[in-house]
């Protein structure tokens, strides 16, 4: 039974799109637009991040020892760092890009990492003056067409002042540039063997996309029955992002780099902000331990069209969620009028009934939350869009994406279907948007120099 059950979830999380929200910058926005420690915060200056690595490389090396040690301590999984990759503040005196490499290896992320000086404009402000920055001075992935997210990327120079809502927010959506790529024992690269994660525990290894989704999705609340027979669900990082950038974000306030106390604010951003996704934070939602372990039995019987469709079902409600979710967003963003995404992104009402900022916040809280909702989503997604994208595992929603229109077909079902499906998302934004300035007042309350 526990080999049936192993085989089901390793069909089933080697299918697993590996980004959450569409366009993180476009949501952070208007999520941080009515804080005034952000949106009032002073403009700061645009810092290379060598620059930053130089002037507190003593630091740096000092925090990155001590997060290794607490990752050991609170994730279970986590594999302590190689010896040979821990950063070495001397290797200062090599240059500026061997700086770069050594602090990027230490981390464990991809080398390939551009951190280039830039902002996403928000596009409810005026259109930059600056000329558009190509994709791929920004981003590692080639640019993807699955959402129209809407990325459009404007150059700052060295010294430049720049708006911390506008470098927050940027940056929270920078994590799904190719970061985490590659980072396995297995993946096809020359530092991923090196990193001591071991093999990916689920994804194809040959998939660039794929090899992100381990540090971007936290399966912390399946039953026990799932964890006995696959306890590689366990292997997944996001709340070491979290602590990681985090940290480093509250270094940079406390000496004097607020551009990358922002900064860095922003990635860490981006893995609180992926859990609040329920298809983040749960492996199937909707679908039992029980009813999981019989379709893979069927599946084992010679008959494996029940595991077949439910794999193409919940990518298909993946991508509904995600495109409904971006289609709004970037709808009244054009029109210059709210939405309901918009209001919920905004609304406040709901941060102090979570509990204060922590090291397990992720975990505990965010995660928790929408691992608990995701059968509540299911339901409201097939009572709203059309059965054809939803519950029809012969259509492939993500191959047909683009050429969808899906706020326009679900208003075609009615009023009270589009209702539903907009209360839905309005509550994951909601969340989405009180767990975001909740991270942030807790890393500003760690120091008093912003």
């Amino acid at each position: 039974m526990k080999r049936l059950l192993v085989t089901a979830l390793l069909t089933l999380s080697a299918t697993s799109p590996a980004w959450a929200w569409s366009n993180h910058a476009l949501a952070s926005y208007r999520a941080f637009e009515g804080m005034p420690q952000v949106e009032q915060a002073t403009p700061v200056a645009a810092e290379p991040l060598e620059a930053f690595l130089a002037a507190q490389a003593q630091p740096i090396a000092q925090l990155l020892t001590e997060q290794d040690t607490w990752a050991q301590q609170h994730i279970a999984t986590y594999p302590p760092l190689p010896a040979a990759l821990r950063f070495d503040p001397a290797v200062a005196a090599q240059g500026p890009q061997a700086l770069r490499k050594a602090f990027l290896t230490a981390l464990r992320i991809s080398p390939q990492s551009r951190f280039a000086l830039y902002v996403q404009p928000d596009p409810w402000a005026a259109p930059p003056q600056a000329e558009r920055m190509a994709h791929d001075l920004v981003s590692a992935l080639p640019a993807r067409d699955k959402d129209g997210g809407g990325h459009h990327f404007v150059a700052l120079r060295a010294g430049e002042m720049v708006a911390p809502l506008a470098v927050l927010a940027s940056a929270s959506d920078e994590p799904d540039y190719g970061m985490d790529l590659n980072l396995w024992e297995d993946s096809p690269s020359d530092w991923g063997p090196g990193y001591g994660f071991g093999k990916i525990p689920f994804g194809n290894p040959n998939l660039d996309f794929s090899t992100q989704a381990p540090f971007h999705m936290g399966y912390y609340h399946e039953a026990p029955v799932i964890y006995m027979a696959a306890g590689f669900l366990k292997r997944t990082y996001p709340m070491l992002r979290i602590h990681q950038y985090a940290g480093l974000s509250e270094l940079a306030f406390r000496t004097g780099h607020p551009y990358w106390g922002w900064r860095f604010a922003g990635l860490a951003l981006h893995y609180l902000q992926d859990l609040t996704q329920p298809y983040h934070a749960s492996l199937a939602p909707g679908f039992s331990s029980a009813r999981l372990i019989g379709i893979n039995l069927l599946a084992m019987l010679g008959m494996p069209g029940a595991k077949n469709d439910m794999v193409i079902l919940l990518s298909n409600r993946h991508f509904v969620l995600e495109r409904y979710e971006s289609q709004m967003i970037q709808a009244s963003a054009q029109a210059r009028q709210s939405g309901s995404v918009d209001q919920a992104l905004r609304d406040t009402s709901t941060d102090a009934s979570h509990p204060a900022w922590s090291e397990t916040y992720a975990r505990d809280t965010v995660s928790q939350q929408a691992h608990a909702l995701g059968p509540t989503v299911t339901e409201q997604m097939l009572a709203s869009v059309q059965p054809g994208y939803v519950n029809d595992p012969s259509f492939d929603f993500g191959v047909h994406a683009k050429a969808i229109d899906l706020v326009a077909e679900v208003a075609s079902q009615g009023e009270a279907q589009r209702q539903v499906l907009e209360s839905t998302i309005a509550t994951l934004m909601r969340n989405f948007g009180a767990h975001s300035r909740n991270m942030v007042r807790g890393i500003l309350a760690s120091t008093d120099t912003r």
